[in-house]
């Protein structure tokens, strides 16, 4: 949970700074696997999903909710999961929540310091590359297919269509490829 205070960024951007955190933590348990943060919300390893993050707010305070498969893989239909046992780390939940708690703590401290143009940029170091594919679908279910063409300053993704058209996408699922 975390308290907002006055001059702090936009509390919808926490989803950014949680996944840098997971990101972090994940990394030092897998070095040199492949790894990408999915906007808006998840993180993905050797291309399948491993962690997905929620936010609540709550008055002056956000819930951050961090799932991460740490020891087993649930089977969900329609989506391709992995864990962390399973990619080969060698850490149990109680150990992933000490070393996540200290890497939320930095990062939430970064983005304070900082502001969220440095967590947006550092998040899309990590992030799935500009110019790839991706596909999102509005509330009826019509889908939209583009090019992937960066982050607003409030961290909306921003897809470029096939005619040029650039439109901002603030909530949503995509799907990259």
């Amino acid at each position: 949970m975390v308290d907002i205070r006055s001059g702090d960024p936009s509390p919808s951007s926490l989803s950014f700074v949680a996944g840098l955190a997971v990101y972090s933590v994940i990394r030092s348990c897998l070095p040199g696997t492949e790894m990408i943060l999915k906007w808006p919300n998840d993180i993905l390893v050797s291309q399948s999903k491993v962690c997905g993050i929620l936010l609540e707010r709550v008055k002056d305070q956000v819930v951050v909710g961090i799932g991460v498969n740490v020891a087993v893989t649930p089977e969900v239909e329609g989506r391709i999961l992995t864990s962390l046992a399973a990619e080969g780390a060698n850490i149990d939940a109680a150990g992933f929540l000490e070393r996540l708690s200290v890497s939320f703590a930095d990062f939430v401290r970064d983005w304070r310091d900082n502001g969220i143009s440095h967590i947006l940029s550092e998040w899309q170091k990590l992030a799935h590359p500009l110019g790839s594919t991706i596909t999102t679908s509005d509330e009826s279910g019509e889908k939209t297919t583009g090019e992937y063409a960066g982050l607003t300053a409030d961290g909306a993704l921003c897809l470029r269509k096939a005619d040029g058209t650039l439109i901002e996408i603030r909530a949503g699922d995509i799907s990259i490829g």
